[in-house]
């Protein structure tokens, strides 16, 4: 997968309210699905498809004891966008630096006796 789709992927699935509270819950350990889709009010088929969505990010990883299905999360998709982020949040700081630099060469080119 290349990093984009898996990036487009994780924002998808944590854009999510039960997909983000099945990852918060998966933080403190590993889970069967059944117990995963116990908090929420909705059918075990639609709390699967959540998880499918964590999966194609691959934030969880599936294991399968027997019939059950166990789950885990897997941070290594939330450092790779938490990267991306403080990525774009530095560029924009900096961009938004030189606008303000800028901005005050044009107002004292402007305003000569006017003193900061």
């Amino acid at each position: 997968m290349n990093p984009q789709t898996g990036l487009d992927h994780t924002l998808m699935a944590l854009a999510d309210p039960t997909r983000r509270a099945i990852l918060q819950r998966l933080t403190h350990g590993e889970a069967r699905v059944t117990e995963l889709a116990k908090p929420f009010d909705m059918s075990l088929n639609a709390v699967s498809k959540h998880i499918q969505v964590l999966e194609r990010a691959h934030l969880v990883k599936r294991r399968r004891e027997g019939r059950e299905h166990v789950l885990a999360a897997n941070p290594e998709p939330l450092d790779a966008a938490a990267a991306w982020i403080e990525n774009q949040r530095a560029f924009w700081n900096h961009r938004l630096d030189l606008l303000e630099r800028e901005l005050k060469a044009h107002d004292a080119s402007q305003n000569p006796r006017r003193k900061k």
